[in-house]
């Protein structure tokens, strides 16, 4: 598993980006899935989500919907169509972001 230090500035691009793929997600459907993508590399804790969640909500990125299951109450995000302009900015970002570090990390003979 990836340090929380690593995959903190990450987190936000990964939700938004995993969101965007499906019809809507709720939140223990989103932590389960990005374990189960990464291999158990990348493991969300609720703590780290819900704020995410609710800032990308905040911004108009995220939208809610609440689902009655028997008693319980399930709360799910979709990214809403304005949100999808973020999506797109994040995932060209993070994109850059990796091109960058494999640079610095795998630098060519020849930048030594």
């Amino acid at each position: 598993m990836y340090s929380k230090e690593l995959t903190k500035g990450t987190l936000q691009p990964i939700i938004l980006k995993l969101i965007s793929t499906r019809s809507k997600m709720y939140g223990y459907e989103i932590t389960q899935e990005v374990k189960r993508l990464t291999s158990g590399k990348i493991d969300i804790s609720e703590g780290a989500l819900y704020p995410i969640l609710h800032k990308l909500e905040a911004k108009g990125v995220l939208e809610t919907e609440k689902v009655y299951i028997g008693k319980r109450v399930r709360k799910y995000y979709s990214v809403t169509k304005n949100g999808m302009e973020t999506v797109n900015e994040v995932t060209n970002e993070i994109h850059d972001f990796i091109e960058t570090l494999s640079i610095v990390f795998n630098p060519k003979p020849s930048s030594l």
